[in-house]
């Protein structure tokens, strides 16, 4: 066995070698045909490989596991229809090369809503990428010091579906504007977008410093797009006042 497991990891089928003896030991007391046995094996390395790929993506989508659609409190955003954030979990939207933005004051679930699509989009084996716009743009900046710049935009536009949080925190400096906005022309009906934002589209451009680029951006990110808005009390401002209560 051990001769068996030495090839089977030079061929990189590393998800038999971990169940290969179980395997053989129920292939015996259950007299399963070769073929069958064969089978499961497969099943085994596929099992294994799906698994693999999907902690790799999770791990580069910067995404968190604790934002999912089920820990999503509907009863106290009520305006939000559940059903159309459980079809758009569905990542037919994706397929479709459409956006999605969500539109609300600090607090309300945007970036939660956000970071759980992106989780449903790794189920479905698409590559995601979570990032809020800051970072972004100083990642950017960065990546021209260092060599790596095109390799960067290369990750961003070949991802599935791009996450970009919390737009109109900060202003914009304008080689970042600039980057920002070649983003979104480059993956304009190509790739989806997924945005999150506390200002209403007529402030982007002060928050840009350009209301010309503000209004180019926004253009292709609506043209094909799903717009939620969330009117809602602040999530942390309840979590405070129930605090405060006790």
């Amino acid at each position: 066995m051990n001769q068996i497991k030495s090839d089977l990891t030079k061929l990189k089928l590393s998800g038999i070698v971990k169940t290969v003896e179980n395997r053989n030991a129920f292939a015996l007391e259950n007299k399963i045909s070769y073929i069958n046995f064969l089978e499961l094996l497969i099943d085994d390395e596929k099992a294994s490989r799906l698994s693999n790929s999907y902690k790799r993506r999770f791990t580069r989508s910067k995404l968190t596991e604790q934002k999912q659609i089920e820990d999503y409190d509907f009863s106290y955003q009520p305006q939000i229809d559940k059903k159309q954030i459980q079809d758009l979990a569905s990542c037919r939207f994706i397929n479709e090369k459409k956006n999605i933005i969500f539109m609300g004051k600090p607090g309300t679930g945007k970036t939660h809503l956000a970071n759980a699509i992106g989780l449903e989009a790794l189920k479905q084996n698409y590559k995601v990428i979570f990032m809020h716009l800051n970072d972004l743009i100083e990642k950017l900046f960065s990546a021209r010091g260092d060599g790596t710049y095109n390799y960067n935009i290369r990750n961003l536009l070949n991802a599935d579906l791009l996450i970009i949080d919390e737009i109109g925190f900060k202003k914009i400096p304008q080689n970042g504007l600039d980057d920002f906005f070649e983003i979104i022309r480059k993956r304009y009906e190509r790739g989806s977008i997924i945005i999150t934002t506390n200002r209403n589209f007529e402030d982007w451009g002060k928050v840009f410093g350009d209301q010309v680029l503000a209004s180019a951006i926004i253009d292709r990110l609506v043209h094909h797009a799903y717009i939620i808005k969330i009117k809602g009390e602040s999530y942390r401002i309840k979590n405070y006042k129930l605090k405060n209560k006790t």
